[in-house]
């Protein structure tokens, strides 16, 4: 039995998709029954023909990764654990929750899967995760360097890690994945995906900075590539590829139809957009649009190297003008 955290998001989706290829057993949490159909589009989308199908192989739980007895409850019989489910913030004001979630989370996770014998765990970490600095290649050995301008979200998801190699100390097996900014089928109002809609609404500024992209489709396939195989107790950076962010928005724009962004957005206008979101948040009591952390990635130039993967599973990604493509024909259909 294999048991998925996570499993309504847009990589656990993809996931669980993958997954259902060949009648394995599977157990997936959930939280809001809601967003079930959602996974239930998405595998329609990949396969009309059977995916509700496979779709009802999934037994899904009703639970949450901060609670140890419905985990408890959920690891009987499992012997591999893909755990994606996390918080994805960059407000300054989620630090709580995010250690919550993201670190305490995951030391539920890997506790519970100790007592219950659990083989493997494939934990989904991210390039956040690791200390890449501007204007460097990070690989898998970059030392971790924190600085006023981590983000909440990178220090959760290192903490995250501690913990998945502290279950490595007590004796689990694992192995982690770091994505980069994850694009695939899904919803336009959430994370990553954000992108698409404000193309689609016109976008007239573009920043300098660059930063990396994968495709949700392959990192699902690495995941289980690598639960599969007898690699145990490394990690490694899932990069489709690095890219401005200038060309990341050109293709999405070109290929929707829509302008080209083409003027560059100055530092002083993106300085002033986060402090004027956060006076906006502040009185309205909602999430920033822009905080400041994503206001100084939107000018950093991120490169990542995904030499290790490609190496050990002969692995090639898709192309970025594959990824756009898929998530506008998921969105049109």
């Amino acid at each position: 039995m294999i048991l998925v955290t996570g499993g309504t998001g847009l990589l656990g989706s993809h996931l669980l998709f993958k997954l259902t290829e060949d009648g394995t057993p599977i157990r997936a949490l959930y939280r809001d029954q809601s967003r079930l159909s959602r996974v239930k589009t998405l595998f329609e989308f990949y396969d009309s023909e059977n995916g509700l199908e496979r779709f009802s192989h999934i037994q899904w739980v009703e639970g949450d990764i901060l609670d140890t007895t419905a985990l408890d409850a959920a690891l009987v019989g499992v012997t591999l654990v893909y755990h994606s489910a996390a918080l994805v913030s960059f407000a300054r004001r989620d630090f709580h929750r995010l250690m919550k979630i993201n670190r305490y989370g995951t030391a539920n996770v890997v506790n519970c899967s100790l007592y219950a014998g659990v083989k493997k765990l494939c934990y989904v970490s991210s390039t956040a995760a690791i200390g890449g600095q501007p204007d460097s290649i990070t690989t898998e050995e970059t030392p971790w360097k924190q600085s006023n301008r981590t983000s909440s979200y990178s220090i959760s998801k290192y903490s995250a890690e501690k913990e998945v190699w502290r279950g490595v100390e007590e004796g689990l097996d694992c192995v982690i994945v770091n994505p980069c900014v994850l694009f695939g089928p899904g919803d336009w109002n959430e994370s990553s995906l954000t992108i698409f809609r404000t193309v689609e609404k016109g976008l007239r500024f573009y920043t300098e900075g660059t930063n990396a992209i994968v495709d949700a489709r392959d990192v699902a396939e690495i995941m289980v590539r690598l639960a599969q195989s007898d690699i145990k107790n490394e990690r490694f950076l899932c990069i489709g590829e690095n890219l401005p962010f200038r060309t990341m928005t050109d293709e999405i724009a070109d290929q929707m139809g829509k302008k080209r962004a083409t003027l560059a957005t100055p530092r002083w206008l993106i300085g002033l957009a986060w402090r004027i979101s956060a006076l906006t948040a502040l009185i309205r009591g909602k999430a920033p649009a822009v905080t400041k952390d994503s206001a100084y990635s939107a000018f950093s130039k991120m490169e990542y190297d995904a030499s290790k993967i490609r190496e050990r599973l002969n692995f090639s990604f898709l192309s970025y003008k594959d990824t756009v493509e898929n998530v506008l024909k998921a969105h049109r259909s």
